[in-house]
C-alpha cells in the first residue's frame, strides 16, 4: 500500500491551449508532490495531477474559495497518480482554499481507480504555487500576439514573457 505523504513543492499553472480538434481554451493544472516511497533499496517518486480543469474565474488571482468537479477521466479533466506511470482516475473532487497572491490552497480527491494502483480514493492538501499561463495556440509565436490572445480569456494585468523560455508554449509570469 502506497503512503501519500504531502511534500513541498506542488505548482499550479493555467494553459491557453487548442489544436485541430478542440477550439481555444484555458483550462488549469494542478500538481501535488508526495514524498518518495521506499522501493527495495530505492525511492520511487509519488505525484498526483490534474490537468485540463476549466474553471469559472477571469483571473489567475481570484481562484481561492472555487469548487472544481470532474465526473470522468477527460471529461473535463485528466486526473492521474504518477507511480512509475501514470495512474488515471475517472472523478475529480478539487476545492480550492484561501489565495495569497501566488500561493494556492487546494485539496482534492480522486476516485476511480482506472488502472488498479490499488488507492482509492486518495487525498492530497497543499499550498501549491503559481508557476504561470501558458499559452500554446497554432501560429501564435510572437509574445505580443499570445498575450491578447490570452487577455480574451482571463485578466492579464502584471504578467510578463518568462524571460527563461524554458519551454515550447510562451510562458507568462506576474512582473517581479
Amino acid at each position: 500500500m502506497l503512503d501519500f505523504v504531502s511534500a513541498e513543492g506542488g505548482r499550479w499553472h493555467g494553459l491557453l491551449f487548442a489544436n485541430q480538434a478542440l477550439p481555444s481554451r484555458l483550462t488549469w493544472c494542478f500538481d501535488f508532490r508526495f514524498e518518495d516511497v521506499p522501493d527495495d533499496d530505492d525511492f520511487s517518486p509519488l505525484s498526483l495531477a490534474v490537468e485540463w480543469m476549466p474553471a469559472p474565474t477571469d483571473s489567475w488571482r481570484r481562484m481561492g474559495g472555487l469548487h472544481l468537479t470532474s465526473a470522468a477521466f477527460t471529461d473535463p479533466a485528466e486526473a492521474t497518480v504518477y507511480h512509475y506511470i501514470h495512474h488515471r482516475f475517472e472523478a475529480v473532487d478539487l476545492r480550492l482554499g484561501e489565495q495569497d497572491g501566488p500561493s494556492l490552497r487546494a485539496a482534492v480527491s480522486l476516485s476511480g481507480d482506472v488502472d488498479r494502483l490499488g488507492a482509492d480514493p486518495v487525498h492530497a492538501d497543499a499550498t501549491l504555487t503559481f508557476a504561470g499561463l501558458l499559452v500554446a495556440l497554432p501560429g501564435v509565436t510572437a509574445p505580443d500576439d499570445a498575450l491578447a490572445r490570452l487577455a480574451e480569456f482571463t485578466d492579464t494585468t502584471g504578467l510578463v514573457l518568462d524571460p527563461s523560455g524554458a519551454t515550447a508554449a510562451l510562458r507568462f509570469v506576474p512582473s517581479a
